[in-house]
């Protein structure tokens, strides 16, 4: 069930986005929240650097490894404008991180890239709970989910 606390750290992941498309970039962003509602970790899409890895869903990952401890991290949430790519559910999984909340499912950005005409990306997307099926996921979030839509409509320069 997805909280008035919850709504508020996926606002931040959205204003992330936007941050990230403001600077050029794709618009993602999350956010990595303790057991107790401490952010712990923010960030948002750094790929126009070429470095198509560098999402933020992956960046909490590995921060989390360096500074968390097992126990804290399966306790976190992590927070995002998008549900996790395959590469990103992977990582969370492989760190053992905890829930994921996400706005928009991967089946929702891909038909929005798809009414674009953005081609299909080099990596076949996935809900999260076949890449990490222990892991409670939620989303997605139809109230926030325009907001991510218009971000990527921006982005793709739709009009």
């Amino acid at each position: 069930m997805i909280s008035e606390i919850d709504l508020g750290h996926l606002r931040r992941c959205v204003e992330l986005a936007a941050a990230a498309l403001e600077a050029g970039d794709e618009p993602f962003g999350s956010v990595l929240v303790s057991a107790d509602g401490e952010v712990l970790f923010e960030d948002h899409n750094r790929v126009a650097s070429g470095d198509r890895t560098r999402h933020p869903e992956f960046a909490a990952a590995r921060w989390s490894a360096e500074h968390l401890t097992p126990a804290a991290r399966a306790a976190a949430t992590v927070y995002t404008s998008g549900e996790h790519c395959p590469m990103c559910a992977a990582a969370h999984g492989w760190v053992g991180l905890g829930r994921i909340v996400y706005v928009a499912s991967s089946a929702q950005l891909a038909a929005w890239l798809g009414e674009l005409g953005v081609p299909a990306p080099p990596v076949r997307t996935l809900p999260i709970a076949e890449i990490v099926p222990g892991v409670p996921v939620e989303g997605p979030v139809p109230e926030l989910a325009e907001q991510v839509r218009e971000l990527h409509r921006r982005f793709h320069g739709g009009t």
